[in-house]
């Protein structure tokens, strides 16, 4: 337990930023599970929109310095293959139908 009174404040200052950093680091995590379960079911149209959505929670956080400006450029860029990926299945699976 602190005693100086600014070490008291910065300790309830902390639990704030602790709250919201994990809040947000929540946020994110749960934005791309939902886009990884679109990936997985082959919805490309929701797949598409929650990727807008999970670039820009990824922008949020690395701009509130929660992650790393890498780690989230890092991330959108393995996202962007999967839903690659996901239409160039789709164009494959069609042309070998034909």
């Amino acid at each position: 337990m602190p005693n100086l009174k600014t070490s008291i404040k910065d300790l309830r200052s902390t639990k704030r930023k602790t709250v919201y950093n994990d809040r947000l680091r929540n946020r994110v995590k749960k934005s791309i599970k939902s886009f990884q379960s679109n990936i997985s079911t082959g919805e490309k149209e929701k797949a598409e929109k929650s990727l807008k959505q999970v670039y820009k929670v990824l922008d949020k956080a690395s701009k509130k310095n929660v992650i790393n400006k890498g780690k989230a450029s890092r991330k959108k860029s393995r996202l962007a293959v999967q839903l690659n990926k996901l239409s160039k299945d789709n164009v494959e699976t069609t042309q070998k139908s034909t």
